[in-house]
């Protein structure tokens, strides 16, 4: 193991979760209210939507859950997100906790770090994820820089340091060369260094496989726990869960493995049963 960049902590995924190897499961929400193609669902049946998958997800064996506004885009940057949006995601959060008993964290899009805070509190929520934790990049939304300096402030003053940060290394969906003098192993230490509990590493774009070399510098490069961002499915969960210490789930689990389509209990229980066999 490389040596910590700061003083060593817990593995926040063996305090979180009962099994090795956890997978993190999606609750991908429709749009939410502000964004573009929200049609005037009502709140009530933007629950029940997030409730339905929520239950096959666990009736398929995966170890938690992450509520996630995909529906919105496109996205806002941080600094634009409404309080409607944390204040929602807050709402279906605690219903899906409550409902199913697991263990639920928040990612808020795009970057929306303060806001999942917010909504991770309000919900009794385990963790956040983090698109641009340390350095900046050119994401689809315009240009993003890192939110770890004002958001462990805020987290403190909150008194909520129970809440974990899942933060990306070269997040999808973006360019990064305005920092591609920093090697890659560089940028992971970054994010261990601005004081994240987890490390992802993903594919270019959402459902894109993870490219297993990037798995194993990462690893290689920090002392936190690794997990897959995206792409993870029966044919390469064995290659990526060797490495990786875990995996977020979102599109394969949907049918015909878009993620705007609903959850389908074969597919979760395909993966799940390749997951339990390298466990």
């Amino acid at each position: 193991m490389p040596q910590p960049l700061l003083p060593m902590k817990p593995n926040a995924l063996n305090e979180l979760f009962k099994n090795p190897k956890p997978i993190i499961a999606m609750i991908h929400l429709p749009p939410l209210p502000g964004a573009p193609r929200y049609s005037g669902m009502p709140m009530e049946d933007i629950i029940e939507y997030a409730l339905r998958d929520a239950e096959l997800l666990k009736s398929g064996g995966v170890d938690g859950l992450q509520v996630e506004n995909i529906g919105d885009y496109p996205y806002l940057k941080p600094e634009s997100i409404g309080h409607e949006t944390s204040s929602i995601l807050a709402v279906v959060a605690r219903e899906v906790r409550k409902a199913t008993g697991m263990p639920v964290g928040i990612c808020c899009l795009a970057n929306g770090v303060i806001p999942a805070i917010a909504a991770c509190l309000a919900s009794g929520g385990k963790w956040v994820r983090a698109a641009e934790w340390a350095n900046a990049y050119i994401a689809d939304e315009g240009f993003v820089e890192a939110v770890a300096h004002h958001a462990l402030r805020y987290r403190s003053n909150l008194r909520a340091a129970d809440i974990r940060v899942f933060a990306d290394v070269q997040v999808k969906h973006g360019s990064h060369f305005i920092i591609s003098d920093r090697p890659f192993e560089e940028q992971v230490a970054d994010v261990e260094f601005f004081d994240a509990d987890a490390v992802i590493v993903s594919g270019t774009r959402t459902g894109a496989e993870t490219p297993l070399d990037r798995v194993v510098k990462a690893k290689q490069a920090t002392s936190l726990p690794v997990l897959v961002g995206s792409g993870l499915n029966p044919r390469n969960a064995e290659s990526l869960l060797k490495v990786a210490d875990g995996a977020i789930v979102g599109s394969y689990m949907r049918r015909d493995g878009k993620f705007w389509n609903p959850v389908e209990i074969e597919r979760v229980k395909e993966l799940m049963s390749v997951v339990r066999r390298l466990r």
